[in-house]
C-alpha cells in the first residue's frame, strides 16, 4: 500500500513538471493528482498484461517496446480522466520517458533507505 501511495506522488509531480515544457493541459492542479492515481492503477493491472502478451516484440527490439507500452498507459490516462488532456503520442512519448526516469530514480532512492 505504501509503494501505491509513493507512486502516485511520483507520477503526480512527474506530470506537473512535465506540464512546465510540454502541451498537457490540466483543469485544475487536483487532475494531476486524478492522472497519477489513474496511472498508477494503471501500471498495476494493465500493464504487467501487455508485458507478458508483448515479450516476442520486447525480445526483438531489446526491450524498446516498454516504452510504447508506458506510452500507451500515458494515453489510456489522458483518455480516462476528464479535464487531463495530452496532444499526440509524441508528446505522450515524452511524458511517458519523464514519468519512467522519476519512478527509475524514485526506486533506486527507495532501494538504498531500506
Amino acid at each position: 500500500m505504501k509503494r501505491l501511495i509513493y507512486s502516485v506522488l511520483i507520477n503526480t509531480l512527474a506530470f506537473f513538471v512535465a506540464a512546465q515544457f510540454l502541451p498537457i493541459e490540466a483543469v485544475t492542479p487536483l487532475h494531476f493528482l486524478g492522472a497519477g492515481m489513474v496511472l498508477s492503477l494503471i501500471n498495476q493491472l494493465i500493464r504487467p498484461v501487455l508485458i507478458i502478451l508483448t515479450i516476442p516484440l520486447n525480445l526483438l527490439t531489446l526491450g524498446f517496446f516498454t516504452i510504447i507500452i508506458n506510452t500507451w498507459m500515458i494515453m489510456l490516462t489522458s483518455g480516462l480522466l476528464p479535464g487531463f488532456y495530452i496532444h499526440g503520442f509524441g508528446v505522450a512519448l515524452i511524458v511517458s520517458i519523464i514519468v519512467s526516469f522519476a519512478n527509475w530514480g524514485f526506486k533506486k532512492i527507495l532501494s538504498q533507505q531500506f
